[in-house]
């Protein structure tokens, strides 16, 4: 398997991960969306109707059967239930963790769209605009993530183990981290290095940062540590899916 394919795996199970929590929580989990509106019937019928789905759809992906009607179909199904959901709130408070849940969103429905234009067998030179949107919307978040860094560099602190020396220096160094492998992405020359590299860094946190502190968290902050799992390891397999359809992308133009 290269390595697209095992970014198609981890963006699999980050999808399915999803699903899972969403029978657990009894609501829509990618893209922080909004909780869904109590004055509404209906919130647990669609939350394990939609679970049901992304699991369905992690499971498609990770057999390679019908991949693309099912990235398609969570890219869409994120789109307009997380990111179309943020965009009032965004709107009144353009910064913080609407902006940030904003940009989780964008770089899961892109995702989504850069996992079907992956695929070796529907994809040509004239054929790569999902592919590039995708790794658009994911150099962008990290960008935006890079910047928060900067803004709010106690908060991030408080993300980093204990065990960890020199929490100031990981924080700045993360950030520049970020802001360079998302303006890499960004621009074509350099996206296939950049989206190896920042699926190695993203991978790094999901074993070092996300799990153990899902695993440590005390149960009210339990939902947000395992989702914060699921989605850096998607957008581990997301980065590493650019890098591996680059390559393959040069290699047959050369």
């Amino acid at each position: 398997m290269n390595i697209a394919g095992v970014g198609r795996l981890f963006f699999a199970i980050g999808l399915a991960g999803f699903g899972m929590l969403q029978f657990i929580y009894g609501d829509f989990v990618p893209g922080r969306a909004p909780a869904w509106p109590p004055a509404i019937p209906g919130r647990l019928v669609w939350a394990w109707a939609s679970g049901a789905i992304l699991i369905g759809a992690g499971a498609a992906i990770a057999s390679g059967v019908r991949v693309r009607w099912a990235t398609l179909a969570s890219g869409t199904m994120i789109f307009v239930w997380a990111l179309l959901r943020h965009l009032p709130g965004l709107v009144a408070n353009p910064h913080g963790i609407v902006l940030t849940q904003s940009g989780k969103a964008l770089a899961l429905c892109g995702g989504a769209c850069a996992v079907a234009g992956s695929l070796p067998l529907r994809r040509s030179f004239e054929d790569t605009w999902l592919l590039d949107l995708g790794r658009c919307c994911l150099g962008a978040f990290m960008m935006l993530g890079g910047i928060q860094h900067f803004i709010y560099p106690e908060l991030v602190a408080t993300l980093i183990p204990s065990w960890i020396p020199g929490h100031p220096f990981w924080v700045y160094f993360a950030a520049v981290a970020l802001i360079a492998g998302g303006g890499g992405l960004i621009f074509p020359q350099t996206a296939r290095l950049a989206a190896a590299l920042s699926g190695v860094m993203l991978l790094l946190w999901v074993v070092l940062l996300h799990v153990p502190r899902a695993v440590a968290a005390a149960h009210p902050q339990r939902r947000n540590e395992w989702t914060a799992v699921f989605e850096a390891l998607a957008m581990a397999g997301i980065a590493w899916v650019v890098a591996g359809s680059l390559t393959t992308k040069k290699g047959a133009l050369e």
